[in-house]
């Protein structure tokens, strides 16, 4: 018999239109009539607004103060570092002229072309970088950290909400530093803070590690990274973290007097996550039947509906906000406990906030008004498991139950990473693990570090190397040539 599920089709039958059924069913977001843009509704942009406020308390308890620094970026600010000009010349999209004019035929045309073309920013490290030189004068100025919250701009040819649009939200940190062992710091920490903020508070764990050299930032010296594992077993690079040593220093002229009274170049450091997150974040928790909030970060907590006849509706109703109130009084990380009544006339009031995948639904009935109780559903349980509570217990154990499904879903992926990290030690196992059509997950290999023998498999295979994680640093030989591998590494197909 199979069982009837609120998305189809099925994660099993087809994860690619699964993914983009629950953005649909969960409310979250739509495709504008820009192509390769997206809507983002408020369900999910409630949703970005607490992932934001949770990363941006812990850049500023980290000593990181925002700014805002322009959308448009001369032509000439990102020739001047050759690495970075390469890295996104294909992606740029290019303001030519400065306004609109009647074309003499009802509509119009763009005239006054501008001297330089302006770049729509891709990423801000040119713009940026030109403030820098003028706000450092002296090794007293450093570091100086620095973050944004914005929108960026680049050009995708195959387009999905939330995880590959052409402009999408974001937040970037830049910062200068005195020196390479400060600035390395700096890049690890926020790393650390991106793994450990997506593991608390997405409910995501994630494998950090350095990139390969073809893989970096374009312009950085090194570029370390968070890949989630998703559900189907491809990758999702959910955040990143840049050592740039001097490079965009020298391009913008970011110089300062040491202590030595010697003019030096700063070291710089860049970092980002994106809304992509969001989309990670759905690949790792929704199921067949919607969307799974994590929590810690979900639009709301709590949906309660009431179950109204019209002897009963009024006493019911009342019974229903006057329990909102006690729970909206509870904190839990950060946050009022964050409740929505749903008081409308739509039969499906149930499923849909399943599919939107609020963590806790609470029904009421003129029943329990009588009794004082109320029937409680957790979204990371079967929707048939429901337990029934008096108003106490439920005050008494709203932060636990919450907690419980936090933890219940991070287990869930430690497990899914755990049995999905597989050791592969023969070049042969390794082709038939990527085998066309067959679904692969991770691949934990010795690999010599050849860039030509990369882009091969890249070529071949569809997979790449998402990173060479901290946690493994044994030698050994390579599965590939027999060469020396200094640790393996971790090769996946990837969105």
């Amino acid at each position: 018999m199979t069982t009837k599920t609120a998305i189809t089709p099925t994660r099993q039958e087809n994860f690619a239109e699964w993914y983009q059924q629950v953005v649909k069913a969960a409310d979250m977001a739509e495709n504008s009539v820009v192509r390769g843009c997206m809507v983002i509704k408020p369900w999910g942009y409630g949703l970005w607004e607490n992932i934001q406020r949770v990363f941006d308390k812990r850049f500023k308890e980290t000593g990181h103060s925002n700014a805002y620094f322009p959308l448009l970026i001369p032509l000439s600010f990102l020739e001047k570092e050759a690495d970075h000009v390469d890295g996104f010349a294909k992606e740029c999209a290019v303001v030519t002229h400065h306004r609109l004019v009647a074309d003499g035929k009802g509509g119009l045309k763009p005239d006054g072309e501008l001297e330089e073309p302006l770049i729509i920013r891709p990423t801000s490290e040119t713009i940026i970088g030109e403030s820098f030189a003028k706000w450092i004068q002296s090794y007293r100025d450093l570091p100086l950290k620095i973050n944004q919250w914005c929108n960026v701009m680049r050009w995708e040819m195959r387009t999905r909400l939330f995880l590959r649009t052409s402009e999408f939200l974001w937040q970037e940190g830049h910062t200068a530093h005195a020196d390479e062992a400060d600035a390395r710091a700096e890049t690890d920490q926020m790393l650390w803070i991106y793994h450990d903020t997506m593991r608390d508070y997405l409910a995501m764990p994630t494998f950090p590690g350095a990139k390969s050299p073809s893989e970096r930032f374009a312009g950085a010296v090194d570029t370390y990274t968070c890949e989630a594992m998703m559900q189907d077993g491809k990758a999702v690079q959910a955040g990143t973290s840049h050592y740039l040593g001097q490079n965009f220093a020298k391009a913008a002229g970011i110089q300062f007097l040491d202590k030595d009274g010697q003019q030096k170049f700063a070291h710089t450091t860049s970092w980002g996550v994106s809304t992509r997150m969001i989309g990670a974040m759905i690949m790792t928790h929704a199921d067949d039947d919607g969307m799974v909030m994590p929590p810690r970060v979900a639009p709301a907590h709590v949906v309660i509906i009431p179950m109204l006849k019209p002897d009963t509706a009024d006493k019911v109703l009342d019974f229903c906000h006057s329990l909102k109130k006690q729970l909206v009084e509870q904190q839990y990380y950060g946050r009022n406990i964050d409740v929505i009544v749903d008081a409308s006339d739509d039969r499906g009031r149930g499923w849909n906030w399943i599919k939107k995948g609020v963590p806790l639904r609470i029904e009421v009935g003129a029943r329990e008004v009588e009794q004082g109780m109320v029937s409680l559903g957790r979204r990371d349980l079967p929707h048939t498991e429901k337990r029934s509570l008096t108003v106490a217990e439920l005050m008494a154990c709203l932060p636990q139950e919450l907690d419980a499904m936090h933890n219940a879903l991070v287990a869930k992926s430690l497990e899914r990473m755990k049995k999905g990290l597989v050791e592969i030690s023969t070049k042969e196992e390794f082709y038939k693990f990527f085998a066309e059509g067959k679904d692969s997950t991770f691949a934990l290999v010795h690999w010599n570090g050849d860039a030509a023998l990369e882009a091969s498999l890249k070529q071949e295979l569809g997979v790449t190397t998402r990173c060479l994680p901290f946690a493994e640093k044994t030698p050994g030989k390579c599965i590939f040539t027999g060469e020396h591998s200094p640790q393996r590494v971790i090769f996946a197909k990837a969105y």
